[in-house]
């Protein structure tokens, strides 16, 4: 079982979309925080279960979707990966690259 670690990036992530989403619905927001978390468990005992993301090229930089959201991911290692982003999947992702 691999090790995840979830990046800076990708925890600010999740706090802009609890935010953002909290708004609305305090409950709901914590709700698809939850269950974003709960999808990146599938990784620790199938890293490659994700599809390989086209904007990056690389297959050892995947993605997994949970709702509207693309939760971006790196194998770094055989025992390690990192959560890189967590970026809602009706934005453009070349800007997120470059900034």
């Amino acid at each position: 079982m691999v090790q995840l670690r979830w990046l800076k990036s990708a925890k600010e992530d999740l706090m802009q979309i609890h935010d953002y989403i909290s708004l609305d619905s305090k409950r709901y927001a914590k709700y698809q925080v939850q269950r974003i978390k709960q999808r990146t468990h599938h990784i620790k005992s199938h890293p490659r279960i994700g599809k390989i993301v086209q904007e990056f090229n690389n297959p050892d930089i995947r993605e997994l979707v949970e709702g509207n959201y693309r939760i971006i991911y790196r194998i770094v290692s055989e025992s390690r990966v990192d959560i890189l982003m967590v970026h809602h999947g009706a934005r453009n992702l070349y800007h997120r690259i470059l900034e």
